[in-house]
């Protein structure tokens, strides 16, 4: 595992010296390493990608716990209902209103704003079947809360959890939904068939893996 000497203190936290242990421990167990840095940010954008299979988290948590770092999620708020509400809340989650005026995004950075400290979790693809194109929700959350996003990526044909890029959007859609997936396109997920082909007229990304 490749580690990073120091945490930036800026990055949102979560988790104890014995989940750290236990996420190292099943780092070594997996044969994964990281590669690249946690940026010295409080608020990210954290696309993930590709998603291709549940085995994407389980390699991600392990990381998540190692490095302790706090990653929250959006879920929809009928889910946040007693006795586990608290539990959600602090593990990360995020309660959204689809029928909400405002639209996700609005409420997403309402969140931001009303915390010092928040990476926010999301895969651009939102499913793991193949798609023809990403949803732009990130990119409009990220727009909205005025956050830079944070491209980490699977790499199972090198057992690599990648921290590729802190990206700083434009606020052209077009623009950075391109850039991003030009990043994106030398990783290769569990299920390489399944991902999006992200450069179009090329040879797709898991056959330009050396």
């Amino acid at each position: 595992m490749s580690q990073q000497k120091e945490l930036p203190e800026e990055m949102p936290r979560l988790g104890n010296g014995l989940t750290a242990a236990i996420g190292r421990l099943l780092i070594r167990l997996m044969g994964w390493r990281l590669e690249g840095t946690f940026p010295p940010e409080k608020k990210v954008m954290v696309a993930l990608a590709p998603h291709t299979s549940n085995w994407d988290f389980v390699v991600a948590m392990p990381f998540i716990m190692a490095y302790r770092v706090k990653i929250s999620w959006l879920m929809k708020k009928e889910a946040f209902f007693f006795p586990f509400k608290n539990l959600f809340m602090w593990l990360g989650g995020v309660p959204t209103n689809r029928g909400s005026a405002g639209g996700i995004a609005k409420q997403v950075a309402r969140q931001y704003r009303n915390n010092e400290k928040m990476w926010v979790g999301i895969t651009p693809e939102g499913t793991r079947k193949k798609v023809t194109k990403w949803k732009s929700g990130f990119l409009r959350i990220a727009y909205a809360a005025e956050v830079p996003i944070l491209l980490v990526a699977w790499d199972f044909s090198r057992k690599r959890f990648c921290l590729d890029s802190l990206y700083h959007p434009t606020g052209n859609l077009e623009e950075d939904m391109t850039e991003i997936q030009r990043r994106f396109s030398k990783y290769q997920g569990f299920h390489h068939n399944m991902q999006t082909d992200l450069l179009e007229g090329s040879d797709s990304s898991r056959d330009r893996i050396q």
